[in-house]
């Protein structure tokens, strides 16, 4: 089955990729010269991130000059563990949410965020140090991060992410079970969920109505399982060669995407955390290739 799906955009984290497996924003080139690679890739949208030192509407015509057209964003942060440092986490839910329905976008995603000390960034993709106490703390931030966005109009989509407290199928089942989807919608990464060893065919089979928006990410099935045998954390595995341009690795992305409703309008969003290409232009290019094979 093919699909042609009708929103396509980028996060181009190959701009900010690291030498040492991780990813650092300050790396990336002035913003217009990233949305004309971008653009220059066929590519017609970008996940809108709004720089400190521009306004939303600002930066939204910036996009159109370049031909590009803003898709959802990303927020996240550490779990918050007192009063003050939920409201701070709140706080800034609610400003990206607002400059998010500024741009005409009625989604953005959420996640909790890593560093690279985090026990779960140490031992990736195997649910380490599970808690369910820790894991009813995200659920409720979560809950409240929905009701934040919603209340500015945006949908927020609960994004699973290896190195995080919301990592496996397990968790991510508990907390779709028990948060009401018209608080909570579902921002799958089939890269992300596929590496910690989750159903991604059952979950967007069983979530699929909830479905708002996903991160498309292709990886290499024998670096995740290499990774998992040897103990190997999360920079070490992705310096190992794991991601991958889309249908350039192990993902049936086609596969995947036919599991989502017959009326599905959401956006994918294309992600490669970090390019298998020798430069960040020809892995954009990889990507823009894919994007005009599936419009």
């Amino acid at each position: 089955m093919t699909i042609r799906a009708k929103k396509i955009a980028i996060n181009p984290l190959q701009f900010v990729q690291t030498e040492d497996g991780w990813i650092d924003p300050t790396l990336a080139p002035p913003l217009p010269e990233r949305l004309k690679i971008i653009s220059d890739a066929g590519l017609r949208a970008v996940h809108a991130d709004v720089p400190a030192d521009m306004t939303a509407a600002a930066y939204g015509a910036l996009l159109a000059d370049h031909g590009l057209a803003p898709a959802p964003g990303y927020i996240s942060g550490p779990l918050p563990e007192d009063d003050a440092s939920l409201r701070a986490h709140l706080d800034k839910t609610a400003r990206i949410s607002e400059q998010q329905a500024e741009l005409g976008l009625s989604t953005v995603f959420v996640a909790t965020g890593m560093s690279k000390e985090a026990p779960r960034v140490k031992r990736p993709a195997v649910g380490a140090e599970s808690d369910r106490g820790r894991l009813e703390r995200v659920r409720d931030v979560f809950a409240k991060m929905g009701e934040t966005t919603r209340a500015n109009g945006v949908a927020a989509a609960f994004h699973p992410h290896v190195g995080t407290w919301a990592e496996t199928e397990e968790e991510t089942r508990f907390i779709l079970d028990t948060v009401p989807a018209d608080t909570l919608s579902f921002g799958p990464d089939i890269g992300h969920l596929g590496w910690a060893g989750a159903d991604v065919p059952g979950l967007l089979r069983d979530y699929g109505d909830r479905v708002a928006a996903m991160h498309i990410k292709d990886y290499h099935a024998d670096v995740a399982a290499r990774g998992k045998a040897e103990d190997l954390d999360y920079r070490t595995t992705v310096l190992a060669g794991l991601w991958a341009e889309p249908g350039h690795a192990s993902v049936d992305i086609p596969g995947l995407l036919a599991e989502l409703p017959a009326d599905f309008d959401g956006w994918l969003i294309i992600e490669v955390d970090r390019g298998a290409q020798d430069t960040t232009e020809e892995s954009i290019r990889l990507c823009g290739q894919w994007a005009r094979q599936t419009h």
